[in-house]
């Protein structure tokens, strides 16, 4: 009989050993990121480059508009920050292999993604831009000039301009790279009538290369989107601090400040930027 007591305190004693390890040294099974965010002191944040979201500057470091917004983040959580750059293909499937804690980079909420993850409120409203080839498009009159099977429309594959041109432009011969950079270039050489990103990089692009490419649809927005962070579905606690986050900084005016330094003009910033 005293042996089986001794057995049981034993285990007993073992277990709570094992728990409290446990609880100081690893996430527990159901934990919200944001509370593994905590225990662990730093803020991992999966993004993407993608002037002037998120860009590399002639150090190497990272700097651009989703920077700013990730480190204030980490700074009132009072954590470090961790930027894990990812191809925009894949990044949503990198989130959910929890190699990161939150995708901070310019994602726009859709209803396919949303099936995926889950968004917090919007912190940020872009929309999207074509640049055009002079040469090649210079004469078309309208959109529908591009909806044609002699035009070739280039975009970033996994993002959004690249749904919108498959919708919009049927007919198009579509050809999709892995970052604006390359599908630009296809612009600038010849090779494409059109690209499709972002605002404002359209716009940058031709103000660099006046001679070869404008900004179609005479400027304007072809679409409009809603950008915010994604996280895991399930999480309402770490859903609930982003999208709350998001609201005093909008009420404060931060974003709004942040966001008009790196969108409405690129001479503070350009210099500081690597080339493509």
């Amino acid at each position: 009989m005293k042996f089986l007591q001794f057995m049981k305190v034993l285990v007993s004693a073992a277990s709570f050993a094992v728990a409290a390890v446990a609880t100081s040294a690893t996430p527990v099974a159901g934990q919200s990121a944001l509370e593994e965010v905590l225990q662990r002191g730093k803020l991992r944040v999966g993004m993407s480059t993608f002037v002037p979201w998120a860009m590399r500057d002639k150090e190497g470091n990272l700097i651009g508009f989703e920077i700013d917004v990730a480190k204030k983040v980490a700074a009132d959580m009072g954590v470090e920050v961790e930027f894990v750059p990812t191809a925009w293909s894949g990044i949503i499937p990198a989130l959910l292999a929890k190699k990161f804690d939150v995708i901070i980079g310019g994602m726009s909420i859709t209803p396919e993604r949303n099936l995926t993850v889950n968004f917090t409120i919007p912190y940020a409203h872009s929309g999207q831009q074509m640049a055009s080839n002079k040469e090649l498009a210079g004469g078309f009159t309208s959109l529908d000039d591009y909806n044609d099977a002699s035009v070739t429309i280039a975009c970033r594959r996994g993002a959004t301009p690249c749904n919108y041109a498959q919708k919009r432009f049927p007919k198009a011969t579509l050809r999709q790279f892995d970052d604006d950079a390359q599908a630009f270039q296809e612009v600038v050489n010849g090779n494409a009538h059109a690209m499709i990103s972002s605002a404002p990089k359209p716009r940058f692009w031709a103000d660099a290369n006046p001679d070869k490419v404008f900004v179609a649809n005479d400027g304007e927005y072809l679409t409009r989107g809603d950008e915010a962070f994604g996280i895991r579905k399930g999480d309402v606690d770490t859903l609930n601090f982003f999208s709350n986050w998001i609201l005093v900084n909008t009420s404060n005016g931060w974003l709004q400040e942040t966001n008009d330094y790196w969108f409405k003009d690129q001479s503070a910033w350009k210099d500081m930027v690597a080339a493509e």
